[in-house]
């Protein structure tokens, strides 16, 4: 899966990169860790405007949510059932691009990892990239507050990722730069999982290289 993102490049490089403007500049904050479960506000592009970077809270309310305590299980959407879930049918073809330069994953050396060694995974060259998302918009019944949200679509791991995330044996999935506008234009999710990928590099933290596909 993926819970632990990373977007440390600055505002410039950003925009340069996928030829869009950031909406509020004062909720672009560069960080080196992104944890999921803090349900982060991060910088995503939307479908309705490709144009535009703006920021969504990391773990996506599906509109008929009656609080947003369901974000802690919906960080991540499986491909394979992604339009049968009741969490987020209504968002398959809400698409979005999540904006990175890296994620984080352990390697589990006992079954209930206890034991583990955690990676930093990217393109290479700590190039910008985009994970495919979804989005949807949550209105809070009790104080009226609209809340935008996303979750980061995953697919079955590659070599690779297998034997890094060694338990579940999933990723998520990154595109192509040439098919960031194809998963906007909602082309067919089949299109998008395993063995489509990208080539990935992982890096022991604090270590070299493990392996470049």
């Amino acid at each position: 899966m993926c819970y632990h993102t990373e977007q440390t490049k600055l505002k410039l490089e950003v925009e340069s990169r996928f030829k869009a403007k950031i909406k509020d500049v004062e909720k672009f904050k560069p960080t080196q860790h992104f944890n999921g479960f803090d349900f982060p506000l991060t910088p995503i592009i939307i479908d309705e405007n490709p144009s535009e970077i703006v920021h969504y809270n990391w773990g996506l309310i599906p509109t008929w949510a009656k609080d947003d305590s369901i974000q802690k299980m919906t960080l991540n959407a499986r491909i394979e059932t992604v339009d049968e879930k009741p969490s987020f049918k209504n968002s398959v073809n809400k698409r979005c691009l999540v904006i990175a330069n890296g994620f984080y994953e352990w390697q589990w050396h006992d079954t209930k990892g206890k034991n583990k060694t955690k990676y930093q995974i990217g393109i290479g060259n700590d190039n910008l990239f985009a994970f495919a998302g979804l989005y949807s918009q949550w209105t809070d019944k009790n104080t009226g507050e609209i809340k935008d949200t996303y979750t980061i679509v995953t697919t079955e791991a590659n070599p690779l990722m297998a034997e890094i995330h060694n338990i579940k044996k999933r990723m998520p999935i990154i595109l192509k730069p040439e098919d960031e506008i194809k998963w906007l234009q909602h082309n067919s999710l089949k299109d998008f999982a395993y063995p489509y990928e990208v080539n990935l590099v992982a890096t022991r933290s604090e270590s070299q290289p493990l392996t470049l596909f």
